[in-house]
């Protein structure tokens, strides 16, 4: 969903992506045999065409010298040439990778979060449509790290994020926003819908069975939830609502959802 540096994508040429995913896709062999088919023919035609041109000379010698330089050198350059092609797309493949997902727990990072939430944002202010933000807290986390350590910590961390994920719609952005810390941007979701999105999610992870050296260890979330309002002027406006939502959420005992503007999901306005 996201590109290296756009310094990079102007620099490179226009074919170079494309012929990237080609090789890749195809094998660096089979780029290899259809590179040297091309260049073959392309010289067999041309040594026909000066053949035709003078007026004289020999084809079959003409087609079997053309044939062996075009097939050999093709054969020797063409390889290392593909090489760097596959290098390069896989390349930039890593660096998309990294420069878009946490690596911890394969969601979205802040930055990447923060740039594909503001152009929704902007969409759906401009059009008036709806849109929710959560925050996501994951309770007690310190006190995982206190007593199983922190590489208990970053399994539990993946599999909030596993299962958060797993509740979520395509359309829907999840992303680590730091530490402990989720945010989702649902589009196209009014308040009540929101809601019930943060309550799904907070009983997937409540539901988890999750154990570390054979040791169950409880786990459990606090939400904050706020829906795009006339009021929100910029994204931040409406990510400082959720999180006012959140504290909320665990000032009220935690493992609970909490919504901006006086609106409660049902069951889950309670703290358990």
């Amino acid at each position: 969903m996201s590109t290296p540096s756009p310094d990079l994508e102007h620099d490179a040429p226009a074919w170079l992506p494309w012929f990237g995913h080609f090789v890749t896709r195809r094998g660096l062999w089979a780029g290899l045999i259809l590179l040297c088919g091309t260049v073959w023919l392309m010289a067999l035609g041309l040594s026909q065409l000066l053949i035709t041109l003078m007026g004289r000379g020999d084809r079959l010698v003409a087609t079997l010298c053309a044939s062996a330089c075009a097939l050999l050198i093709t054969g020797v350059f063409g390889y290392l040439f593909l090489r760097l092609v596959q290098f390069q797309d896989q390349t930039r493949q890593r660096v998309s990778h990294h420069a878009t997902l946490d690596p911890l727990t394969s969601a979205f990072n802040r930055r990447h979060f923060l740039q594909l939430v503001d152009r929704e944002w902007s969409r759906a202010k401009r059009y008036n449509m709806d849109c929710a933000m959560l925050l996501m807290d994951v309770d007690h986390f310190k006190r995982v790290n206190d007593t199983h350590g922190h590489l208990c910590g970053d399994r539990l961390l993946r599999e909030i994020a596993r299962v958060s994920g797993e509740t979520l719609r395509q359309a829907d952005v999840l992303a680590r926003f730091g530490g402990e810390e989720f945010a989702v941007f649902l589009p196209h979701t009014d308040p009540l819908g929101a809601l019930d999105v943060a309550e799904r999610i907070r009983e997937r992870v409540e539901q988890l069975d999750f154990s570390w050296e054979e040791r169950d260890v409880p786990v459990s979330v606090s939400l904050g939830v706020a829906s795009l309002q006339y009021e929100h002027l910029t994204l931040d406006h409406l990510i400082h609502d959720a999180d006012e939502a959140l504290y909320s959420a665990k000032a009220a005992g935690r493992n609970c959802v909490r919504a901006k503007l006086g609106l409660q999901p049902g069951h889950s306005s309670y703290a358990h």
